[in-house]
């Protein structure tokens, strides 16, 4: 039985930023460190690393889309759910309910870099740049 021809995938991209975001806590704004990675080889996942004081960084996956939508209107499922905040940031929520903490974070800085992503891979050419490869071999053992 022959293969079909493998279309070859477009170069990997990746986009870095590094931004500041805050831990919101009962008494007050925790600034924490972060850094956002997206890589069009998972073109549907921001990967956000919160750098924390003499730990590994904590990484979350958000979807992208997720992200425009929470910017706009309450979204979310399972554990990560996003909201504006009334002074116009993003409020993000990480965890289960009773056990999660809730980030804030630049509305406006993260919807540019979203914006970014979109330039790297556009939205609905996705599954153009994920390698099904090893999904498909793992399939057929």
């Amino acid at each position: 039985m022959s293969q079909p021809p493998v279309t070859p995938l477009p170069s990997p991209r990746t986009l870095t930023r590094h931004l500041t975001m805050e831990l919101v806590t009962p008494d007050a704004g925790v600034p924490i460190d972060t850094t956002v990675r997206y890589s069009s080889r998972d073109p549907h996942a921001l990967r956000v690393a919160f750098h924390l004081l003499g730990r590994s960084p904590v990484v979350w996956c958000l979807d992208r889309e997720m992200v425009v939508t929470g910017s706009h209107t309450p979204t979310g499922a399972g554990e990560v759910h996003l909201s504006a905040a009334p002074d116009g940031d993003l409020l993000i929520r990480l965890g289960r309910t009773g056990r999660c903490a809730t980030v804030r974070c630049d509305r406006d800085r993260l919807a540019r870099l979203v914006r970014e992503t979109f330039l790297l891979v556009p939205q609905g050419t996705e599954e153009h740049h994920i390698d099904w490869q090893p999904l498909l071999a793992s399939l057929r053992r």
